[in-house]
């Protein structure tokens, strides 16, 4: 998977300022712990710290052909098809990689070469005879990458530690980065960190002696329908097929995230398909005192154990449940992890969970398949249904946890994030492209699927990215080709749940791979354990922090607030309600004191 990182200045000889550019790349290793490799030139220095995955002694970077050097963090699914049009253009290949492809179709099409690409991707390309840097992203955002203009030219990395390492930036917030951490408003572009930028999905930035410029290369447009039921859920399998036979392409050990739900599940059988005789592996999520004892939250009406085995014992795949106990999901050093690898607030165990789950993964597998993102694609939240939900002038989310866990906070702050909350709604919905004709329940649940696609998966893919490549894990998302997203964005709504459930499109599509008990089963939130004995340790964390009166985040908080949630019977809390808000709480204050940003 790797991750990137480097410096552009037009003004410095960057030849010369090697050790700051190793600096900025080695704040990737965990990233990538196989390689390390840096390109200096006059006026650019690139790093790469390398994952590999295909070809593994060929694809070493950063990579250079005639004026072109580049380093690149992902998967291009396609390239084996892009490789033969440039052999049959006249391109000789030194390597195996995918790699080498993404270097030579940009000196075949230039900056408008990675349209072409299929796949999840994140590169910065310097051209020497141009004096020019190209960063660009994948069209859903599941590769992070982030820039800073300096003046003189640019900083950028994976990671916004690559850009805090150069002693030319210095780590400032103002009251909008705030308000942008503590929403999860996920606004595209942003950067948290005063001067600091994501470049957008689906976007090039050029960067010059002129300055920076954005290009976007692709968006969600409208487009009419014109399959029926039937034929749309042949497509959605043709599509699906094709997508886990090119995501299976992996010169290390593979595996499957089983949840036993739908979507998991669909993508589990369909690579121990895709592979033969070689059964695929899987891996699931448990918490100590879990199974057996579960009770319905407000998310969560059945727990994963039962579904998982089921489809293990269906599709015959090697699997292996990794039990969680409460000394590691609340663990100072699993949580230390957490924090330095997002350099953003956590989600509590939500969080430590996943990345507990990647670091035993990883001592079997190097890459992995996720079921993530198809809720966001083919309606499967339960707000997507619920009258109330659709209607509100607001996310639709911000009543389950994603738009909770503000209630600890100064009343004047909760207020400001409220009204920062409501402003990149707004602002979102007039982004969404509409058909003249549609109706407006149709136009609705339009904007509703568009709100999810460029908000709400960015939040959930930066998870997932940040707590896998914690531990070096490759984590690889099907249902984010582009070519799915686009065709199920423009289904109708009335296709989606043509049988009166949520994901229709997807159970129609994979029923025939599945036990009928996953076929049947309701959608269930990737899971939070339950054990009174974690909600203890955050609340005693939570009570440490309330009496340090060093603690930068006490400005913040609303002390009445504070210790109400700390009175409350144990035990007897919602998750959602009472112990999210503890754990945001505790994630504002954690980063807070470890990175100590100037406020503005």
């Amino acid at each position: 998977m790797c991750g990137i990182a480097g410096w552009v200045d037009y003004e410095r000889d960057l030849t010369k300022e090697r050790a700051t550019a190793l600096a900025m790349t080695r704040t990737m290793a965990r990233r990538g712990p196989d390689d390390e490799g840096l390109w200096t030139g006059p006026h650019a220095a690139l790093g790469h710290r390398r994952l590999a995955v295909i070809d593994i002694e060929g694809g070493v970077q950063p990579m250079t052909e005639g004026p072109a050097t580049l380093v690149y963090s992902g998967e291009t699914y396609n390239f084996h098809e892009l490789r033969r049009y440039l052999e049959a253009h006249g391109h000789r290949f030194r390597t195996r990689s995918d790699t080498e492809v993404v270097l030579r179709s940009y000196l075949e099409w230039g900056g408008d070469f990675a349209g072409r690409l299929n796949g999840m991707y994140a590169f910065a390309l310097w051209d020497a005879g141009r004096e020019e840097l190209l960063l660009g992203r994948d069209r859903m955002g599941i590769k992070p990458l982030f820039y800073a203009p300096t003046g003189n030219g640019v900083l950028f990395g994976s990671e916004p530690k690559a850009i805090l390492a150069n002693p030319h930036f210095t780590a400032r917030v103002g009251e909008e980065g705030l308000l942008e951490v503590l929403t999860n408003a996920k606004t595209p572009g942003h950067g948290v960190f005063t001067g600091m930028h994501e470049v957008i999905p689906g976007h090039t930035v050029t960067v010059s002696r002129e300055g920076t410029s954005d290009r976007r290369y692709w968006a969600l447009t409208a487009r009419e329908h014109t399959d029926d039921v039937p034929a749309t859920v042949r497509h959605v399998r043709e599509l699906l097929d094709d997508i886990v036979e090119r995501q299976l392409i992996s010169d290390v050990p593979l595996c499957t995230l089983l949840s036993g739900g739908l979507d998991s599940s669909a993508l589990t059988a369909l690579a121990d398909r895709a592979l033969g005789r070689d059964h695929v592996r899987s891996f699931a999520v448990d918490f100590v005192d879990e199974t057996g004892g579960f009770v319905p939250d407000d998310l969560r009406e059945t727990a994963d154990g039962p579904y998982v085995h089921d489809v293990a014992e269906h599709v015959a795949c090697d699997h292996s449940d990794v039990v969680l106990g409460n000394d590691q999901l609340a663990s100072p050093e699993a949580m230390r992890t957490v924090l330095r690898a997002r350099d953003l607030p956590a989600m509590g165990d939500m969080d430590s969970s996943l990345y507990l789950l990647f670091a035993e993964i990883r001592k079997q597998s190097t890459v992995a398949l996720s079921g993530e993102s198809a809720d966001e694609v083919f309606g499967g939240y339960r707000w997507f249904h619920d009258p109330g939900a659709v209607a509100a002038d607001a996310f639709p989310w911000t009543s389950a946890a994603l738009g909770q866990g503000l209630d600890l906070l100064d009343p004047d702050l909760r207020a400001k994030a409220g009204a920062y909350q409501r402003d990149r709604y707004h602002e979102a919905l007039t982004e969404v492209p509409h058909l003249p004709d549609a109706s407006p329940r149709e136009r609705r649940m339009r904007e509703i699927c568009y709100l999810h696609l460029t908000r709400m998966v960015r939040l959930l893919l930066d998870r997932k990215d940040r707590m896998s490549m914690a531990v070096g894990l490759e984590v690889r998302v099907p249902f984010c080709d582009h070519r799915l997203v686009e065709y199920v964005f423009n289904t109708p709504w009335s296709h989606k749940t043509y049988d009166g459930r949520e994901k229709s499109l997807l159970r129609g599509a994979v029923a025939d791979v599945l036990p009928d008990s996953v076929v049947r089963r309701r959608k269930s939130p990737y899971p939070a354990t339950q054990n009174p004995g974690y909600e203890q340790a955050v609340r005693d964390r939570l009570r440490a922090v309330a009496a340090d009166s060093s603690a930068p985040v006490r400005d913040f908080l609303d002390p009445d607030a504070v210790r109400a949630a700390l009175d409350r019977p144990l035990g007897k809390a919602s998750i959602q309600r009472d112990r999210v808000p503890i754990e945001r709480a505790l994630a504002f204050a954690d980063w807070l004191d470890e990175y100590r940003p100037a406020l503005a």
